[in-house]
């Protein structure tokens, strides 16, 4: 049986237009996600990988049904960034426009566990609501002073 973390080779033995299938050694086999195929977008998986080519992959989950996932994109080094281009962002870090955390992913620095769908809409839904008050607040403001003056 094949381990999570695992670095193997395997044979591409079927393409698909999700992905890749790739037996490993031990007769096992897995399957490589489109979008586990490269760093960069795949859109058509026949412009990076053929049927019989050997491949490296490193094993990311193996199912209680024996489903193995893999990917070839976590074998490969990390892609460099061209001079005067940034690095797309880490989890965690500020907004660089404002300096506002980004709330919409859940990084606050007091959590550590994983949020769930609904505990991210819940606060999606508080800090809109906050804006919205906070908004409603600064216009009504000014308003109140224009209407008042024609009445």
């Amino acid at each position: 049986m094949v381990e999570v973390g695992a670095i193997l080779e395997g044979k591409v033995t079927g393409l698909t237009n999700f992905g890749a299938f790739v037996t490993l050694p031990g007769n096992v086999t897995g399957m490589v996600h489109i979008s586990e195929v490269s760093t960069s977008y795949v859109s058509d998986i026949h412009d990076f990988l053929q049927e019989g080519q050997t491949v490296k992959v490193k094993v990311m989950d193996v199912t209680e049904q024996g489903k193995v996932s893999l990917s070839i994109k976590k074998t490969l080094p990390p892609p460099e960034h061209p001079q005067g281009e940034r690095p797309p962002r880490k989890n965690g870090q500020q907004n660089r426009r404002n300096g506002a955390p980004n709330v919409w992913k859940g990084n606050d620095s007091r959590r550590e566990e994983p949020q769930s769908f609904e505990d991210m809409m819940a606060r999606f839904k508080q800090v809109s609501d906050e804006k919205i008050s906070d908004l409603k607040r600064a216009n009504d403001g000014g308003r109140r002073s224009s209407y008042s003056k024609r009445k």
